[in-house]
């Protein structure tokens, strides 16, 4: 799920830090949402036609079997979701840290760097906090520019987190590393077939995922002259955005905490550079709109439903 009210990925301290310490909740199929949450946000806020499969609900984790359950949009309150701003460290997110601590037994030593990434992870949840908002943008490039600002917060968020983990993390012995590395039921146990299935739909051309958006402007707006040169230009730009999305999809599924969250930083990297790259176009198009056009644009989603 995209948004839900006015907050871009509200689930996003969950996704992050659970796919980190317990990667069996999202896969198959995780990787393949970033695609998916980018191109929604752009062109279709917060009831595209892909959102409702962003991602998966922590509240909901099957504990065995390792498959997913797409989140239900009517089943989460904003109630919920000012909770989880607020408080995004506390309750069911909360980092299995006394898991960790029973799993690897760690030395005084260890418990300090342990202590470390309980302090980082605190402060990691206050970025969070501090990215949330209160008021929904209306228009495309207000939900761009939102949705920017939440994952500015959120790789910041990872990269506090991250030399904590990995100074503790390179702190253990080869012992203590594998039963780090087994937290969480199924961990390792995914099949080839899956994993195949995994990294198919993640690096697989998305050509129509970033044409459909732009076929319906065109039949609902009918942009001509200045407009629809500005509107290649803004095609162009979501093709390239998407083709570095693209680019960060691993390759293999990282065995480790440490190499789940490294891979978590490229993606959201590779969302960041996407939205810079779509912003500049986007905001010209829309520049070139009449009043109409911009409000039939604001609510392309509704309009193309019909």
């Amino acid at each position: 799920m995209a948004w839900l009210g006015p907050v871009f990925w509200p689930y996003a301290y969950s996704d992050i830090f659970n796919y980190t310490f317990w990667s069996y909740a999202y896969e198959p199929g995780y990787w393949a949402y970033a695609y998916d949450d980018f191109v929604d946000t752009v062109f279709w806020g917060g009831d595209g036609p892909y959102a409702a499969y962003a991602s998966t609900n922590p509240y909901d984790y099957p504990q065995a079997g390792g498959s997913y359950r797409a989140r239900q949009r009517a089943s989460v309150s904003p109630q919920t979701v000012q909770q989880l701003c607020a408080t995004p460290d506390k309750g069911v997110t909360a980092w299995p840290l006394a898991d960790i601590a029973q799993a690897v037994r760690p030395t005084p030593e260890q418990r300090v760097l342990l202590d470390e990434l309980k302090t980082a992870a605190a402060n990691a949840a206050g970025v969070f906090k501090d990215s949330c908002t209160e008021t929904y943008a209306l228009t495309p490039p207000g939900r761009l520019r939102a949705m920017m600002n939440r994952i500015s917060a959120t790789l910041e968020a990872v990269k506090i987190v991250r030399p904590a983990l990995e100074n503790f993390y390179n702190s253990l012995s080869d012992e203590q590393q594998a039963r780090f590395n087994a937290l969480g039921p199924n961990v390792g146990e995914r099949s080839s077939q899956q994993q195949e299935a995994s990294s198919e739909g993640c690096g697989d051309p998305k050509s129509s995922l970033t044409q459909l958006p732009i076929e319906r402007i065109e039949a609902v707006l009918h942009p001509a002259g200045k407009q629809k040169e500005a509107l290649d230009r803004l095609s162009e730009a979501t093709a390239k955005g998407v083709e570095g999305l693209q680019a960060a999809c691993p390759n293999d599924v990282p065995l480790t905490p440490v190499g789940r969250l490294e891979a978590m930083q490229h993606r959201l990297e590779a969302m960041l550079a996407a939205a810079k790259l779509v912003e500049p176009a986007l905001d010209e198009f829309y520049a070139t709109l009449s009043s109409e056009q911009k409000a039939r644009f604001n609510t392309l989603q509704q309009v193309a439903g019909q």
